[in-house]
């Protein structure tokens, strides 16, 4: 055979497995036996053994192996994967369904289309595909930054390393979950333990495990697979329903949940939600539910979107795993903002596919309204599926030996004599240098999502804390190699490095920051919020409540937070003394800005379709010139911008006398 001959029999030979590959692993209906299906890969092997040049990139011999990653690099994502927010009954669905009704300006006994499918229980990725080739993997991290696992992500047979397509779109991100069947997920635990590995706690833990492993070689050992479903960024494609859009992705060689359904009205979603439910139980994946969502992508645009979460979409969450199992102690955790929680610790039970041992009681009224006490008979259940709590005890089971229990009246740690306000269900701790607040504090500050100090973890916070080298956040960037080396657990590299990477986080970005410092009410959302509209921790900190009330989502009560944080002395000093080792990088790109931009103190609403501008590209534009988009028409509200089939805000506007608007003018005036 000569080369030319060779470039053609590869080019063969690797279109078809890949079309073995998607019959197998895809579509579970091989066309060939295992023993015809090697001896085409080792046919492939040999000669691109003997021709290395001609190998092609999406060769399927290079699924398997690699080199052994030393970490993971960062990934950023062209358009933030964000979560979905829950409906936990039926309902919840119906509230979920009358709102997006008023979004979308639509009567209540008006047709509206969903897509509904299964809520799959896995690990989210990112797939980035370049003119139809698989360019990067990475897993969803904070929403807008993940890990590069392509090398991983390449393992996995049922994800093509190509679009089965002759026109592929310029670039595009497709998400899903990585996930491992429940079969699988038995028998990998059974190797796990005839090995004495340990042991995964679920089908979704070992799924995460697996994929994040820095040796790609284990990955491909994994019988992992996903399903697919979601968008990112794309160009060069047009797409106009998430029906059609997944049965692009099948066309492409992607798998997709049989399980799905387009739903004409909120009873068609009901009926789709129970008739899964009553299958859940003989699927070959974990689920926790039904993800519902608006079918038009247009109309998922126009709904809009609040804090990390689309309005158009929804996960319908089925009840959650419940199990009995008896209160053995109740224990009280002090939270960083001094929050005191009771928690009850039981008898070891397994509750979906992980074992408990800790449940939350929530708070003291909680405790006296479920009648739970020491030694009780007591159902549980993940909350969400997540978080364990006790649901109530089983009075009938008493024997008269069980305590009731009451929160202390004084902080179990520092022994403070606790308070609790009159409008507050939760008795808090007031000491802000109690010892485990401390930790809570500065374990915060030094997370994922705050300013990411790598390798500062809870155990060496404990620890740091218990020595009295950090009292205040400050102490974090004074720590030293010196220090470390006299703490259990450390030697010289591993203590340079920690105090290396507590370097690199001198220049946080202000976001981060404000997250960071553990203010009140404020989650991600409302830091970068308050960082964007402000630019800078020097304006946070002289704005009035009034000042801090006028930016986008935030209301009185955590206006009010922000204003009292950065009005206590305690909280100024130690600001203070933290601004001496950190430089907050202020945002790009400042969005509802005061004092800056051609729209800076207006107020838009934008109703109806727009005929070029997408909602969330209008929303852009005006936020970046220092104005603020709303909901809901009122005296306020300085603009409202119509398109076609505007409704009932348009009729309100021109009740209240509002300026009314189309998409030209509202480019004539960015201009």
């Amino acid at each position: 055979m000569n080369r030319d001959q060779a470039s053609s029999k590869i080019k063969e030979l690797t279109a078809l497995i890949h079309h073995h590959d998607f019959r197998y692993y895809v579509l579970d209906d091989p066309e060939i036996s295992d023993q015809a299906y090697d001896l085409l890969m080792r046919e492939l092997e040999e000669l691109e053994k003997k021709y290395p040049d001609l190998r092609l990139s999406d060769s399927p011999t290079q699924r398997v192996g690699g080199k052994v990653s030393g970490d993971f690099r960062k990934s950023s994502h062209r358009v933030p994967m964000l979560s979905l927010a829950n409906a936990l009954s039926e309902d919840e669905f119906t509230a979920f369904d009358e709102r997006v009704r008023r979004f979308l300006d639509r009567a209540p006994d008006a047709a509206i289309e969903y897509f509904a499918e299964l809520k799959f229980d896995g690990l989210s990725i990112n797939l980035t595909y370049e003119n139809g080739t698989l360019t990067r993997g990475a897993t969803r991290g904070d929403g807008e930054t993940g890990e590069d696992v392509t090398a991983n992500i390449r393992t996995i047979r049922s994800i093509p390393l190509k679009l089965n397509t002759k026109h592929p779109p310029k670039i595009i991100e497709i998400r899903g979950e990585v996930l491992l069947p429940i079969e699988d997920f038995h028998k990998l635990n059974a190797e796990q333990a005839k090995k004495g590995l340990k042991l995964f706690a679920n089908p979704r833990n070992a799924a995460a495990g697996s994929l994040r492993q820095l040796d790609p070689a284990i990955t491909a050992s994994r019988p992992l697979t996903g399903f697919f479903y979601g968008m990112g960024f794309f160009e060069g494609i047009q797409i106009k329903t998430m029906s059609e859009y997944e049965e692009r992705l099948e066309d492409w060689g992607f798998p997709v949940g049989k399980n799905r359904s387009i739903c004409q009205t909120a009873q068609d979603v009901l009926k789709f939600y129970r008739k899964i439910e009553t299958q859940r139980d003989h699927l070959p994946f974990e689920i926790d539910g039904i993800v519902v969502k608006l079918n038009q992508l247009r109309e998922i645009d126009q709904a809009g979107y609040v804090s990390r979460s689309p309005r158009g979409m929804i996960a319908f969450k089925y009840p959650p795993r419940q199990e009995t199992t008896t209160v053995e102690d109740i224990v009280v955790q002090v939270g960083r903002t001094g929050a005191l929680t009771p928690v009850a610790q039981v008898s070891p039970v397994r509750l979906g596919g992980a074992v408990v041992r800790r449940a939350t009681l929530h708070n003291q009224d909680e405790i006296d309204r479920k009648d739970i006490r020491i030694g009780d008979r007591v159902l549980i259940q993940r909350a969400g599926d997540v978080i364990p709590e006790v649901v109530k005890s089983i009075a009938d089971v008493r024997t008269g030996k069980e305590k009731k229990f009451k929160i202390p009246d004084h902080c179990p740690v520092c022994h403070t004599r606790v308070e609790q306000k009159e409008d507050e269900a939760v008795a808090r701790c007031p000491n802000r240098n109690c010892r485990a607040q401390l930790s809570e504090r500065i374990r915060h500050f030094v997370s994922l999502d705050a300013l990411n100090v790598e390798g500062l973890g809870e155990k060496i916070v404990d620890l740091l804390v218990e020595h009295k080298l950090v009292a205040e956040y400050a102490d974090v960037f004074k720590v030293t190699q010196d220090q470390l080396l006299k703490l259990e657990g450390f030697a010289d590299k591993s203590s340079q490095k920690l105090v290396d990477n507590i370097k690199g986080a001198r220049k946080p970005e202000l976001a981060r920051l404000l997250y960071g410092l553990g203010i009140r009410h404020v989650g991600e959302r409302t830091a970068k919020s308050l960082a964007n509209h402000f630019g800078s921790l020097e304006t946070i900190n002289e704005a009035s409540i009034e000042e801090l009330e006028q930016v986008n989502e935030i209301g009185p009560e955590v206006a009010g937070s922000v204003h009292q944080w950065f009005s206590d002395k305690e909280c100024r000093h130690e600001l203070k003394n933290l601004m001496k080792f950190v430089v907050p990088q202020a945002p790009a790109r400042r969005m509802g800005g005061s004092g800056a931009g051609k729209f800076s103190g207006k107020t838009f609403v934008l109703t109806g379709t727009l005929p070029t501008l997408s909602r969330s590209d209008a929303t852009r534009l005006i936020e970046e010139q220092g104005g603020r988009v709303s909901g809901s028409v009122s005296k306020k509200t300085d603009f409202v911008v119509a398109g076609a089939e505007a409704g009932s805000k348009l009729d309100k506007a021109t009740e209240l006398g509002v300026k009314v608007i189309d998409e030209k003018e509202l480019l004539e005036l960015l201009k």
